[in-house]
């Protein structure tokens, strides 16, 4: 299933700094620090992408994760501000868990997870993160996770039934 998002031109993105990290490298003229920054890029619409940026300034890490979170975008189905089902992922030592929430629930996720599920615009849903809370981890995991996701839509059209039919079971 491909849901990636071929052009950005007519996207209005918002971006979210999830982690920075200062990077040392000891040489022999002394201390060299850079910075590599973890950025989610989203419309808050169902549309998602991350990235990661490293350079010798802050500022210009974050611009780099946000163009190449830009290069990434993925299309993720929203059903009535919320996941259409519950979806598992991992990656590396971080193992997720998603739930669909009824209607007020609110976002209900750490740091890393709730950048990501915020900027693809999911405002009720459970999340749960085991193992590693290693950022970069976390966001690669919720992403795979919603990419893995699925509208009633494409559920119907794949068993060749009507949208209402999928409700019922």
């Amino acid at each position: 299933m491909n849901n990636r998002v071929k052009t950005t031109n007519d996207l209005d993105l918002k971006d979210r700094l999830v982690a920075i990290n200062r990077v040392t490298k000891v040489t022999k003229g002394g201390r060299a620090f850079t910075f590599a920054a973890i950025v989610v890029v989203g419309n808050e619409n169902g549309i998602v992408g991350w990235g990661l940026g490293k350079a010798n300034e802050v500022q210009a890490a974050i611009a780099k994760g946000v163009e190449a979170a830009k290069k990434n975008l993925i299309r993720v189905p929203v059903h009535k501000g919320t996941i259409p089902h519950e979806q598992i992922a991992k990656f590396g030592g971080s193992r997720i868990i998603l739930k669909p929430a009824s209607h007020g629930t609110g976002v209900k996720a750490g740091g890393a997870m709730r950048a990501v599920l915020e900027s693809v615009g999911i405002t009720d849903v459970l999340a749960k993160s085991k193992g590693s809370s290693n950022p970069h981890n976390l966001v690669k995991a919720t992403i795979a996770a919603l990419g893995e996701m699925r509208s009633p839509a494409q559920i119907a059209q794949n068993r060749g039934i009507s949208v209402e039919q999928v409700f019922k079971g």
